[in-house]
């Protein structure tokens, strides 16, 4: 059973939340430092709410690098992403970059603050893009799920114009969240680079479309694709980045405006 309980800062040194918050080997020196830095972003309450357990607790999401939870500020509900204590990095600091990097070109959820050990950004309150479009159904569904789709390679193809690769949207189950005004977000840039070659574009149509489980839902829901013809349009865009190349594989994917 999901839980959703709100807690002040002062009563997250009890050893449940304090876990959390030392995720995964708590440390009362670190809860200690940690509690500052939470002061200091103005965190007034936690909310344990969501469909992932962490000892017990619920929270929104738990990786590699971190746990998210729900925070509540002066700005209403935010989303804060703590750093695991056995993180492969010092600090945050990356990862926030690259979301702000990403949020110049309208990409993400918006960035708030960072600190060494939290990440503070918006809440995007929406639902994973395959369990999206399995729901669906009814009168609009194909151009509903194409509109949505088609907004996903625009925002890959700004990702790709601004030299910065997410890293995982190959394989991206976890990585869009699409809201109730079926506006699509990319989340979670912990191993977004500007530094390798960006393959964005290239990524999430490998994923969507010829990938396995999610290409046949795809493929179930919009009709068939040429998937030899795909995969020599991502050819030439990989070897030619341009609009013309981008545009081709809209059209090869059936997404282009009508």
């Amino acid at each position: 059973m999901h839980q959703n309980i709100q807690t002040p800062l002062e009563s997250l040194h009890e050893e449940k939340y304090a876990r959390i918050l030392c995720y995964p080997k708590y440390d009362l020196k670190e809860l200690r430092k940690r509690l500052e830095e939470l002061k200091r972003l103005g965190i007034e309450t936690l909310e344990f709410s969501g469909e992932k357990m962490v000892f017990d607790v619920s929270v929104l999401g738990k990786g590699c690098v971190g746990v998210v939870v729900m925070a509540h500020t002066d700005r209403g509900k935010v989303a804060l992403k703590i750093r695991r204590v056995d993180a492969d990095r010092a600090g945050m600091q990356h990862e926030a970059e690259m979301l702000r990097k990403a949020n110049t070109v309208k990409v993400g959820p918006k960035l708030f603050d960072v600190t060494e050990n939290f990440l503070l950004m918006e809440f995007i309150e929406g639902t994973l893009l395959p369990k999206w479009v399995e729901m669906l159904s009814g009168k609009g569904t194909r151009a509903r799920i194409r509109r949505v789709l088609r907004n996903v390679l625009e925002q890959c193809w700004r990702l790709d114009e601004e030299g910065l690769d997410h890293g995982e949207l190959s394989t991206a189950p976890k990585h869009i969240l699409v809201r109730m005004n079926d506006e699509p977000c990319i989340v979670d840039f912990e191993t977004a680079s500007v530094n390798r070659r960006v393959s964005n574009v290239t990524s999430i149509c490998q994923y969507l479309f010829l990938g396995s489980h999610v290409a046949k839902m795809m493929k179930r829901k919009l009709g068939r694709i040429d998937k030899a013809q795909l995969i020599e349009t991502l050819r030439n865009y990989k070897q030619g980045r341009s609009l013309e190349n981008f545009e081709n594989i809209l059209n090869t994917c059936k997404l282009r405006k009508v």
